[in-house]
């Protein structure tokens, strides 16, 4: 029972969402409606939950004195913090010049630019490793890169000004990016579209079942 009623609920719910999407009138509609609010309360209670299991395992973090303990201290602090500053600002608590607003924008912001800006350096090292040529297509992928980055600055076309128009590096990479890449990204996309729709009807027919905590 704890595994065929999530089943039924989710079996139903998935296909009133496929039907409604191509036959959007009523009742599905409304069904659609329906369960896109629940969907939202759902949501909403996983976020209280997701906070409270994050506090707990902090806190028990903090209390056993496991690894890196200190982190969790500033874990909870910082979501202590946020919270009664929300809180705090009642309604309006997103309105500039309250707390919470000033949390974001000077604290949260400048976090995630920090992060964005550390990514780069992983970003550049995962680069080069996947551009060293050792064979035809890393080579393949090594040239295309080094003629878009190159056809993308100024220093591109003076180097090649004494080609005619529409042969510089620039008119090749421009081909590079509306082309191959173009395909390539497409390939990709179809890709993704298909892994999607199998995974959602494996979901939709009860085969898959690891989202309620096992295989079986």
């Amino acid at each position: 029972m704890r595994r065929t009623v999530p089943l039924l609920i989710t079996g139903i719910v998935g296909v009133v969402f496929v039907v409604s999407y191509f036959i959007p009138h009523k009742p599905f509609s409304n069904l659609n409606d329906w369960f896109s609010d629940w969907f939202s309360i759902v949501a909403a209670c996983a976020i209280v939950l997701g906070s409270l299991n994050l506090i707990l395992i902090s806190s028990q973090k903090v209390a056993r004195r496991k690894e890196d303990w200190g982190y969790a201290v500033v874990i909870i602090v910082c979501f202590l913090i946020t919270v009664i500053a929300g809180i705090a600002g009642g309604r309006g608590y997103q309105n500039t010049g309250t707390a919470f607003e000033w949390l974001y924008r000077y604290l949260y912001v400048s976090l995630s630019s920090t992060m964005y800006a550390i990514l780069a350096f992983y970003v550049a090292s995962a680069s080069y490793r996947a551009f060293r040529a050792r064979n035809i297509e890393a080579t393949m992928l090594l040239v295309a890169a080094f003629l878009v980055m190159l056809g993308r600055v100024p220093i591109g076309d003076v180097i090649t000004q004494f080609l005619p128009e529409g042969a510089r590096i620039s008119d090749f990479q421009q081909w590079i990016m509306d082309f191959p890449q173009t395909a390539g990204q497409r390939a990709i996309m179809i890709g993704i579209a298909l892994g999607l729709t199998s995974t959602s009807l494996r979901v939709i027919l009860g085969i898959e079942r690891s989202h309620l905590g096992g295989g079986d």
